[in-house]
């Protein structure tokens, strides 16, 4: 059960839509700050703290910035953002099994890694963790992430969606074929 690529554009278009009409913008990589400010404040009680009018407040420069707001969600963390982030992820596995799931060997390996490297479950790994940790680092100085800046920035037509997208594909292509050089 494979969706056309076109047919899951237009689903894709609908769903930021309705996003925007009914909610707000997608966005998710504030999130993960949000998960963060969760395990540090189980941790640590006093990172965020209520005040008296009820606002939030942290120790944390960075969560107390913007009147408390990612104090407050990281307080509250059932809200629409950190509920549409499990979504994703549930909404994935979901897909994964609707379509007969993935094969144990392309979870371990996908064919495209496999015909580049060979056999090094571990160097992939490390490659996607230091990959993903360089995008939610540059996400987060940039202010968003590719869903925030590019597809909910670019439906509203904002200049910096459009700018972060030329910037994401002129960068994204050529480094996909320096490390998938050989295809699949």
């Amino acid at each position: 059960m494979v969706l056309n690529w076109k047919t899951g554009g237009v689903l894709l278009g609908f769903v930021f839509f309705l996003a925007v009409l009914l909610v707000k913008p997608i966005g998710v990589s504030t999130q993960f700050v949000i998960l963060d400010a969760i395990v540090a404040d189980a941790v640590n009680p006093e990172v965020i703290t209520q005040t008296d009018d009820g606002a939030y407040t942290s120790t944390n420069a960075y969560l107390a910035k913007s009147g408390g707001k990612y104090a407050k969600n990281a307080s509250n963390p059932l809200n629409y953002s950190f509920v549409f982030v499990i979504a994703m992820m549930i909404g994935a596995f979901v897909s994964a099994k609707a379509r007969g799931g993935i094969g144990k060997d392309e979870a371990r390996l996908p064919a495209i890694w496999y015909a580049n490297y060979g056999d090094t479950p571990v160097k992939r790994y490390a490659l996607a963790f230091v990959g993903g940790f360089i995008v939610l680092y540059g996400a987060r100085l940039a202010g968003g992430c590719t869903s925030g800046h590019m597809m909910s920035g670019m439906m509203q037509t904002a200049l910096s969606g459009y700018i972060f997208a030329a910037g994401a594909f002129l960068a994204a292509i050529p480094v996909a074929m320096m490390v998938y050089n050989k295809g699949a």
